[in-house]
């Protein structure tokens, strides 16, 4: 692939919602542009984008692809990013690389749930918008209807450019609306617009310059003053408007017939901006310096995605924003402080690697093999350190307890972990140390399902999952005092302490305080500390369930030592069952994780969320609507949320969010409480029996 300037440029992220053929779009444009011989197929697994085995397995897209495409002397960036919702945080990887957002749209389907996640997403993120009404060749497919879901879902700024011809098995093509030409076939052959759309397309012809002349006050006098405007003032007009957002231009066609892809194409060049028109705000040091997309600039790469190839070892993707990206270069990571040596740079196809010379301002390529920059980290020179803002990635909201299936996934797992988190920015493993289980989490069952599969493929690590336990505790409810005699006498030595404690509650998240009020040397100084060893050790162990013991102080307030046979090991034994006996009459209870949940969603399910919400034991702290949305604000046990995420989406068609973050350990209530109690012996009992 030859190298292009700036403005020869186009970066644009494929969203949508799942099944609605962005895959397919791709694959259509690299057709028509000649990067392919064959045409290939989602069904088949035989598409550029769609390489990865899961990917192929799902007939579904679970990673961001990138697919460059040369069209009229131009170089268009397709990022083809996953629609489903367990998968959409590798779109923000795209989404942070894109100067546009192209959202898919199905014919038959419409508007649907992943459509209106993803043009929210979009425009959190500022960027300009397109949508593409895909699969006019499917049953049922029906551009009217979809088009006014479009405008009332998603606003009247919504504009076509584009009108069908014909529809399911008639559809053909598609008229300019600008030029009120039709383009026929996958070759876009030019002719005559059909005489039964002339009624059709006047209408919309009159919508679209009504909506270009109210964004540009030349324009508007024009059109006030004739009535109309001129093809290239409504191209003019248009491309300014979807740089600023104010227009969203709608197009339409069919990805798996090609039938459109042509003329979306010549849209890209034409009305889209090139990254030429996009500053970028970085940090140098403490100052901030606005970059431009100039070749001839301080050089400003920033890593939107990495991934583990096969052939390669680590590739690293990036969008250059300033400078230029040569191959054999040494780089500064500015964020780690170190040099990295830039060898191979590649254009992306898919799974395919092209090797280049260099990547100009705007374009998007590949570095193989960085030993220490990983996503979001800026390339830079060390005269001219600058850092882009990092990407922000959404929560993960759904966990796993992860364990390596046979010993010989032991030594690779923690690894394989590293590794599969380096690539995903969104999965975040961790260890419990209360629990003693490695914790994955993800944005759902199916995404850490997907990082299980990729981590077994890629690395050779088998790794099973189950729910996490929940890190219970254990604490007293009311002061309590007893004594404890350690003896034991087999030969020679003995083992003799004698020790008397009190144990009193503490206030929640006091943690443990350890008191000697011991007086007249009853237990000698020297044994104090074993005492406290014992005391401590007996905490970790529990009372009532095998967890550990929280919030109290325990005083030695009395013992008792036999000159020869007392130890520092009987004092700790002594220490530890006083404090197990002192704490039975304590009134023990147990306790639970106490998580804060926000919950966003349209008010028609907030009745339905509130009462699930009610049904786990929760507390709704408060409802209060939000544009579009309303929020839930509530409290809940760690237990009753640990498939939330499943749920929620059942619930309300997945249109619906949450956050979950940890506040404070609480009591659990008492039917509750021993159902936990009988079901951890049944688990130690099984656990025994098993060895």
């Amino acid at each position: 692939m030859k190298q292009y300037p700036t403005e020869k440029i186009r970066n644009l992220v494929l969203l949508g919602h799942g099944s609605t053929g962005k895959t397919s779009l791709s694959e259509a444009a690299l057709f028509l542009s000649g990067g392919l011989n064959r045409l290939g197929h989602v069904e088949d697994g035989t598409t550029a984008s769609d390489f990865d085995a899961d990917e192929i397995k799902r007939k579904a897209s679970i990673n961001t692809s990138l697919i460059p495409c040369e069209w009229q002397e131009h170089k268009v960036n397709f990022l083809d990013a996953p629609g489903y919702a367990d998968f959409l945080g590798d779109a923000y990887s795209g989404i942070a690389a894109a100067d546009v957002a192209l959202i898919v749209v199905c014919a038959a389907a419409g508007v649907q749930v992943g459509t209106e996640s993803v043009w929210q997403l979009a425009g959190d993120k500022s960027l300009p918008r397109a949508i593409f009404i895909n699969r006019m060749d499917r049953e049922n497919a029906d551009f009217v209807r979809t088009l006014s879901q479009i405008q009332a879902e998603l606003g009247r700024r919504c504009v076509p450019v584009q009108l069908p011809i014909g529809s399911e098995d008639s559809f053909s093509g598609v008229v300019d609306l600008i030029d009120g030409k039709a383009y026929s076939g996958d070759k876009a052959a030019e002719g005559d617009a059909p005489d039964q759309l002339a009624e059709q397309i006047q209408t919309l012809q009159a919508e679209l310059m009504e909506t270009v002349a109210e964004n540009d006050e030349q324009l508007l006098e024009k059109y006030l003053e004739s009535g109309e405007l001129s093809p290239e003032e409504i191209r003019q007009g248009l491309a300014l408007g979807l740089e600023s957002g104010d227009i969203v231009p709608v197009f339409v066609g069919s990805g798996a017939k090609t039938f459109g892809v042509a003329r979306l194409l010549d849209a890209v060049i034409n009305y889209f901006p090139s990254p030429s028109a996009k500053t970028v705000t970085a940090l140098e040091g403490s100052k901030e310096v606005e970059l431009e997309a100039d070749s001839s600039g301080p050089l400003a790469a920033q890593v939107f995605k990495t991934t583990a190839d096969q052939f390669v070892g680590k590739l690293t993707y990036l969008r250059v924003y300033s400078g230029t990206l040569k191959a054999d270069s040494h780089v500064w990571n500015a964020r780690k402080g170190v040099d990295e040596r830039v060898g191979q740079l590649f254009v992306v196809h898919g799974k395919s690697q092209e090797p280049v010379p260099s990547l100009a301002a705007g374009d998007i390529g590949a570095v193989a093999k960085l030993a220490e920059t990983v996503t979001s980290d800026t390339l830079s020179t060390k005269d001219r350190a600058s850092q882009l803002p990092a990407i922000r990635f959404p929560a993960p909201v759904f966990s796993v307890a992860i364990f390596p299936k046979s010993k010989a996934d032991t030594d690779k797992m923690s690894s394989a972990l590293a590794r599969i988190a380096e690539e995903d920015p969104v999965l975040e493993v961790r260890h419990d140390a209360e629990t003693g289980e490695t914790i994955l989490s993800g944005l759902g069952e199916s995404h850490v399902e997907s990082a299980c599969e990729k981590i077994k493929r890629k690395f050779s690590t088998e790794i099973v999952h189950e729910t996490p336990r929940v890190p219970y505790r254990e604490t007293i409810s009311a002061p309590a005092s007893a004594e404890h005699t350690h003896k034991k006498q087999s030969g020679g030595h003995g083992q003799y302490a004698k020790v008397t404690r009190e144990v009193a509650p503490l206030p929640r998240g006091a943690g443990f305080e350890f008191a000697n009020k011991t007086v007249g040397g009853s237990v000698p100084r020297q044994y104090v500390p074993a005492v406290e060893h014992g005391v401590r050790e007996a905490l970790t162990e529990g009372i009532m369930s095998h967890n550990r013991v929280v919030d109290l102080k325990v005083s030695l307030v009395d013992g008792k030592e036999h000159p020869v046979d007392s130890s520092e090991m009987a004092f700790k034994l002594a220490g530890s069952q006083a404090l197990k006996t002192c704490a039975q009459k304590a009134h023990p209870v147990l306790l639970e994780p106490v998580v804060n949940v926000r919950v966003r969603a349209p008010e028609a399910f907030t009745g339905d969320l509130v009462s699930n919400l009610n049904s786990k034991r929760a507390h709704v702290l408060g409802i209060s609507p939000e544009e579009k949305v309303t929020v839930i604000d509530a409290q809940a046990p760690l237990a009753e949320m640990q498939h939330y995420a499943t749920d929620l989406r059942s619930l309300t068609q997945g249109r619906a969010t949450f956050e979950i973050s940890f506040d404070h350990y609480a009591e659990v209530p008492e039917q509750v409480a021993k159902k936990i109690i009988e079901g951890t012996e049944k688990e130690r009992t099984a656990v025994a029996a098993g060895r």
